[in-house]
């Protein structure tokens, strides 16, 4: 009896397998004398999907099937190559010009970008884009405009459940996020703020991000996102946290593509916000007159910068352009009347330099 107990352990032992968390990022894997499956779940920006997928079979340690990454490809086989995104196409709606977050909340497709105004300026622009539809506005601490946003919206009589508010806590905040966040929802004045981002990675920031999922708890802030988070941040940051961001805003223009790094974050269900889509300060005149711009512009008697929105648009990235100027404010609504074709967004796709003009 005793003999045959033991058999029984010994082949329990043999083929029940234990559970371990994989330290590199895998989901699981279960492991027993005689064999392991490892269910491989890992992110990877070189793959189509934005993750590593399949499953790994080991027998005494010897490797007999293994499907993970079959489909990666390697960015420098082909500089222009893009990975595409399987990001559902239902919640990027151009038709009705709105995304839906990851929490269930809607945001504008196209918004107005403050950095830069301030004073009666940032009011005067804002004032502007509310009168010609705009309903997203994107802010941050380090902006100083908060209060002049707030008050425009204020003013304008437009239901506050309309308007969607994006602002940022900065990394010298991180050490005190209660009071940044509190700060931002006195400045702005308009009961809630519909989107809080970190401005970019810095010390501290788990911990300010979790201060801003307590705001959430309490119905003050209503989604949660970051600003300047790139692949290896983000696969260091998501599992420390408990609210999965809603949104990533990072600088994505034609000379600064980004092609990797969408696609990785659409497929985490997280929405992509571009910022700098013309370039930024010393590099706007540029793009906006580049060849491949304007002959495309003129072939829908439309503007460069139109294009650039419309090209953000179709690889389902939001738009904030930056401006004070009402007329230009208008025309970078205006970007719904027109679809660039396949060969026209290769060829922007093409003029990509991996040129950074920002140091975030």
């Amino acid at each position: 009896m005793k003999k045959k107990l033991l058999i029984i352990i010994l082949i329990l032992i043999l083929i029940i397998p234990i559970p371990f968390h994989l330290k590199d990022g895998g989901t699981i894997e279960f492991k027993a004398l005689l064999y392991q499956v490892s269910k491989v779940h890992k992110l990877n920006s070189n793959s189509p999907s934005g993750y590593d997928n399949g499953i790994i079979i080991k027998i005494f340690g010897i490797k007999v099937f293994d499907n993970v990454g079959e489909n990666t490809m390697n960015n420098n086989d082909n500089k222009n190559s893009i990975i595409e995104s399987n990001y559902k196409d239902i919640n990027f709606d151009l038709t009705k010009r709105q995304v839906t977050l990851n929490n269930g909340d809607i945001m504008p497709l196209n918004g107005l970008g403050t950095y830069s105004l301030t004073g009666d300026t940032c009011y005067d622009a804002v004032s502007s884009a509310l009168s010609t539809g705009v309903r997203l506005f994107d802010t941050a601490y380090m902006y100083g405009n908060e209060e002049e946003i707030g008050k425009a919206i204020r003013d304008s009589g437009i239901p506050r459940e309309e308007i969607f508010v994006i602002t940022k806590i900065y990394p010298s905040q991180f050490n005190d996020p209660e009071s940044a966040i509190e700060l931002a929802l006195k400045k702005l004045d308009i009961d809630y703020i519909d989107m809080m981002l970190l401005h970019h990675p810095g010390t501290n920031d788990v911990e300010a991000y979790k201060a801003m999922e307590k705001y959430v708890g309490m119905g003050k802030i209503h989604s949660l996102g970051l600003s300047n988070w790139y692949v290896k941040e983000l696969k260091e940051f998501l599992p420390q946290i408990n609210i999965a961001p809603a949104l990533v805003q990072n600088e994505i223009h034609p000379y600064y593509q980004e092609n990797d790094v969408i696609p990785f974050i659409q497929n985490l269900d997280i929405v992509v916000q571009g910022w700098y889509p013309f370039g930024g300060r010393g590099h706007t005149s540029e793009l906006l007159n580049n060849e491949t711009i304007t002959k495309i512009a003129d072939n829908y008697h439309v503007s460069g910068a139109q294009v650039i929105l419309r090209w953000n648009l179709q690889k389902g990235v939001v738009v904030i352009p930056g401006s004070s100027n009402p007329t230009h404010i208008k025309e970078n609504t205006d970007i719904y009347g027109f679809e660039l074709t396949p060969d026209e967004m290769q060829e922007i796709n093409n003029l990509d330099r991996n040129e950074k003009h920002d140091w975030y």
